[in-house]
């Protein structure tokens, strides 16, 4: 159908309904001498009149009247769908997918939701916990969680959380073996390996002091892939672990775990929400962003 004939359908049913051409008219932005043009070449058209005029009324014929009826409800339900489509722009609603590692998604993103998710039921959130990198763009994730200093600098980065420390710690039980005085002695102990889910590759432990940065490729007997079973393999004295100091604050402080090389674990940039550059932000967006974001 060409754009023209959708057009001069929109203007029929307009009169047709109004059974006016002034009013029709009104109700469309045109003056009532454009819209009778636009009826009178509609007719043409399609070889059939489809309105009677007199001075004083305006009618369906036949077809007219057959038109109204079979047309109208379909363009009906056009403005209604363009209508809600609309209102998803205005308020927040949809679906967003989010890339989380499994510490943010339990320290900062399920709070966060548990106050957004009441306010907005049209609104729904899916999470997808992996500690590798995914590539949002091509995974079509509307946004990533991701440390600060590993974002790229094409993405749009919003703050989330503190900034992080890191903690290399074991059980008081795995400490009677000897306590790591330097990087070097991590070399003699058993350490609890992390595997990131997406790639396969093995975590390496950034260790900083003074300036001097040491990457560290630590050996052990255990690797796994989840780090709630790397915490809870160092309270079981398997090993050294390499987590965020909060995400083993709880059993530090109930000794559980005690933390060695404090002083090669500086403080670094903390979570933050990352997205691509987009023109128009969408409300259930800008919505999830509000509500993660951090305030200090």
């Amino acid at each position: 159908m060409h754009r023209e004939t959708m057009a001069d359908l929109v203007a029929f049913l307009a009169v047709a309904r109004e059974r006016s051409f002034t009013r029709a008219a009104a109700k469309l932005g045109v003056s009532p001498s454009a819209l009778s043009h636009t009826i009178r070449k509609l007719e043409e058209r399609l070889g059939v009149r489809l309105l009677t005029r007199t001075s004083r009324s305006v009618s369906t014929t036949e077809p007219g009247e057959r038109l109204l009826e079979r047309v109208g409800p379909h363009f009906d339900e056009v403005t209604t769908e363009l209508e809600s489509l609309t209102e998803l722009r205005e308020k927040p609603a949809g679906t967003l997918r989010i890339t989380t590692g499994d510490q943010p998604a339990e320290s900062i993103l399920l709070p966060a939701l548990a106050k957004l998710l009441p306010q907005y039921p049209d609104l729904s959130i899916e999470l997808v916990v992996d500690n590798g990198f995914v590539d949002i763009a091509a995974e079509r994730f509307d946004a990533g969680v991701r440390l600060g200093e590993t974002l790229a600098q094409d993405m749009i980065a919003v703050r989330i959380g503190p900034d992080m420390q890191m903690a290399v710690a074991g059980s008081p039980e795995y400490l009677k073996r000897g306590v790591p005085q330097t990087p070097d002695d991590l070399a003699k102990h058993n350490c609890i390996n992390l595997r990131h889910q997406a790639k396969g590759g093995i975590s390496v432990w950034d260790l900083e002091r003074d300036g001097r940065v040491v990457n560290v490729r630590v050996d052990g007997q255990l690797v796994v892939n989840d780090i709630a079973v790397v915490r809870q393999a160092a309270v079981d004295s398997l090993g050294l672990c390499y987590l965020p100091r909060d995400y083993l604050q709880a059993h530090l402080t109930a000794g559980e775990l005690v933390q060695v090389l404090e002083d090669w674990c500086p403080p670094f940039p903390g979570y933050h929400l990352y997205y691509p550059s987009r023109r128009q932000q969408s409300p259930a967006l800008a919505a999830f962003i509000a509500a993660v974001r951090y305030v200090e």
